[in-house]
């Protein structure tokens, strides 16, 4: 089932299938829902799965097209589709990179409608000990962005991001490479929006730590020593718990659907 939703400021594109506990996936980077169609048909088999466009990306246009983004409005976004698809039943919500700072989010503002939150690589840099060297870069993937353009910006981006310098070029299936040109219209959106919001964005670790049950910190098994890897398990190691591993990168969930989706099937089940 498609539809649509009409939140504050947009209007999302939100699928539905399946049968059995409502199960919210939450995308990062531009992808949208078109990104968890393979997991979120493997997920559908046990569970009712939830995937959409967030706003400003896809199928979900904004009412302003220069309005700035903020995490609290993309998890009251998640919140309005969990009221509509699965009203009063506690849900579980799988977020991953900027994804997953919304499920962590919404995890603390809206824990009783949560049964699980699987965090995937969040890129809450700020918890880190090291934050300012990480602003900095934010600040650098900005200016580079406004006096070079989109692909220098990336540029900056994905070497930030790297263990070296030299970020990796996973080997993608069909259907993603596919995707391509959906990835690269939402770019200039995501890196001149979401990126400096998002990775400002400080969490409420103390309440995470309170509902340190209800969360699962993930990373990709071939992400160590990456940027987006280290929050998880910072995270994870201050609240005593086990930081699970999926397999791929950061970018899993693209490069491995099938057996990113039989973990998350086995985590869910737990």
């Amino acid at each position: 089932m498609n539809g649509s939703l009409r939140v504050r400021g947009a209007t999302l594109h939100y699928e539905a299938r399946g049968e059995g506990p409502p199960l919210l996936l939450i995308p990062g980077g531009t992808g949208g829902a078109a990104s968890l169609e393979t997991v979120a048909e493997d997920l559908a088999t046990e569970h009712t799965v939830v995937t959409y466009d967030p706003r400003g990306l896809g199928r979900s246009p904004l009412d302003d097209p220069e309005a700035g983004q903020r995490v609290a409005e993309h998890a009251g976004d998640a919140l309005r589709l969990l009221d509509l698809l699965a009203p009063g039943v506690p849900a579980r919500v799988f977020g991953s990179s900027s994804g997953a700072i919304v499920a962590l989010h919404l995890l603390t503002a809206h824990q009783e409608r949560l049964e699980r939150v699987v965090a995937h690589e969040p890129p809450v840099v700020e918890v880190l000990p090291d934050a300012a060297v990480h602003r900095a870069l934010v600040a650098r993937v900005g200016e580079t962005f406004r006096t070079e353009g989109l692909m220098p910006a990336m540029a900056v981006f994905a070497a930030g991001l790297s263990k070296d310098g030299e970020p990796a070029q996973p080997e993608l299936p069909p259907q993603a490479a596919a995707r391509a040109e959906q990835t690269m219209a939402g770019l200039p959106f995501f890196v001149g929006r979401i990126v400096p919001s998002f990775m400002s964005y400080v969490p409420d670790v103390d309440r995470l730590a309170a509902l340190s049950d209800r969360l699962v910190l993930a990373a990709g098994q071939d992400s160590r020593g990456e940027l987006p890897y280290r929050p998880a398990a910072y995270l994870a190691e201050r609240f005593g718990a086990e930081l699970v591993h999926f397999p791929g990168g950061h970018t899993g969930l693209t490069t491995h659907p099938a057996e990113f989706a039989e973990l998350l099937r086995k985590i869910l089940r737990a």
